[in-house]
């Protein structure tokens, strides 16, 4: 048994009178440890998958399982990072990161200690009592994601959290998350629209359909770490994934 197994999840939405039926019949299965990436066009699903994943939202029908044990509402042992970081601007890098661990009732000094550990972790160095407004876009993330790892997650996963970004930063910020990956293992699903972010940081790629969402393809990525963008076999990787979404793009282009 995988440790996360989607069984046949479809999901519809009713709004008055109207149904949308955002998934259909999707069935994944991922190991710990490993790095997921969902790509596809806009309105295929990927973010109400990743709702689903974390017990925010319901399946019309299906199942999922972690480690073994059906799904029933937020797991313990995940983690969500989306594109807007929600970090509270009241308080410090170093008090939005402990605040997980405030809510859990995880003690002063132990709070303190992870961290401060996780402020290395992520490079804050030095930013620990800046807030928010005071830091970079790249910053802020950096804060989101070490505030994700406090409770040492089984599951992280991620919205598009690098779409704000520029693309220096963006590109600085997936060698991070692959570092920080190294460090605290787990189980990664990361929603992407970008084609050449997917190739950089999975395992594996899920190709989704235009809505309702469903799997098209999975295509793995059997590339070392650290990936050479530049690389012929990375350009491969690339025009195999374009391949599979090009009609869906052309199609989204001329509506």
């Amino acid at each position: 048994m995988s440790f996360i197994d989607v069984n046949g999840v479809t999901k519809v939405y009713r709004r008055r009178a109207e149904e949308v039926h955002a998934l259909d019949n999707v069935a994944l299965q991922a190991e710990f440890g490993e790095f997921i990436c969902l790509l596809g066009v806009s309105g295929c699903g990927k973010s109400t998958l990743l709702q689903i994943l974390s017990g925010l939202e319901p399946a019309t029908a299906g199942t999922v399982t972690i480690n073994g044990q059906p799904l029933a509402g937020p797991h313990a042992d995940a983690s969500v990072v989306f594109q807007e970081h929600g970090l509270f601007p009241w308080m410090s890098a170093r008090t939005n990161i402990a605040f997980n661990l405030k809510a859990r009732g995880v003690p002063a000094a132990k709070r303190q200690q992870i961290s401060d550990d996780l402020i290395k972790v992520v490079g804050l160095s030095g930013f620990e009592n800046k807030y928010p407004h005071e830091l970079s876009g790249g910053m802020r993330q950096r804060v989101g994601i070490a505030r994700a790892l406090t409770t040492s997650p089984k599951i992280l996963l991620m919205d598009e959290p690098f779409g704000a970004l520029d693309a220096q930063t963006r590109g600085i910020m997936q060698a991070e998350l692959l570092r920080v990956w190294a460090l605290h293992k787990a189980t990664v699903v990361f929603v992407t629209h970008s084609i050449d972010e997917a190739v950089f940081l999975a395992d594996r790629i899920v190709i989704m359909t235009p809505r309702p969402g469903r799997i098209r393809k999975i295509i793995p990525v059997d590339l070392p770490r650290p990936r050479d963008p530049t690389t012929p076999e990375f350009n491969e990787h690339m025009r195999l994934v374009l391949n599979e979404i090009h009609d869906d793009i052309s199609r989204l282009a001329t509506r």
